[in-house]
């Protein structure tokens, strides 16, 4: 399991920003039957041990004399610049199945993409899982070498996990196939040359006005 160190955070409120400014990242940790701590950790530790975790395999965060099995369970970033401002860390109980997106990994080249010209399609690029929080995979691995025509699919029930690991997906669910090249048509712009003489004008004929005859009014006798 891989460690990451963390110090119970005594900066609250407006002194947070002169602790991020030091390279430090606040955060909570939190889960059923736990008391909540608040913690800080190294910003640089957590991003290069998140890259190898993820959300989906358990981290032993020491916190002083405790040792914590957590799972990243949310990030919060600034809008702005990108930088990471909180994390909460989810305590599991290692007794306790959770549930959790596992990302897929793509390997290898599809014979429709390379034989056929075809574009691989990839309909989902995570899935839920449930399992002990032990043996959460941190990947599932999908090979694309059995899309052999444009007519193939890998589905969900096709990929390999561990026994005791539940994939929460509908199992006819499509997760990669190869699609067609697409026909590029190409449209011929065509000057059109117009010559007078060949196009009949079409008058659309006057209406005549209509002629309204004046009323007379008699004069009134005197």
């Amino acid at each position: 399991m891989i460690s990451l160190q963390a110090v119970i955070r005594k900066d609250f409120g407006k002194k947070i920003k002169s602790m991020k400014n030091q390279g430090k990242i606040p955060a909570v940790v939190y889960g059923p039957g736990v008391k909540n701590a608040s913690v800080e950790i190294d910003e640089k530790e957590f991003i290069k041990i998140f890259r190898q975790a993820g959300e989906s395999s358990l981290i032993e965060l020491k916190v002083e004399k405790d040792k914590r099995p957590v799972l990243v369970h949310e990030i919060q970033k600034d809008p702005v610049s990108d930088k990471i401002i909180h994390i909460d860390f989810y305590q599991a109980d290692l007794k306790e199945e959770v549930e959790v997106a596992v990302p897929l990994v793509f390997e290898g080249v599809a014979p429709a993409e390379k034989d056929l010209g075809g574009t691989l399609n990839k309909n989902m690029l995570e899935v839920e899982v449930k399992a002990l929080p032990q043996n959460l995979p941190h990947e599932i691995k999908v090979l694309v070498d059995s899309l052999k025509t444009f007519e193939d699919h890998i589905l969900v029930k096709d990929l390999v996990v561990p026994k005791d690991v539940t994939i929460l997906k509908n199992p006819d669910e499509i997760v990669a196939s190869v699609l067609p090249p697409q026909k590029v048509e190409e449209e011929l712009a065509k000057e059109i040359t117009e010559n007078v003489e060949d196009i009949e004008k079409i008058e659309k004929p006057k209406k005549e006005d209509e002629v309204v005859e004046p009323v007379n009014e008699e004069k009134a006798e005197k």
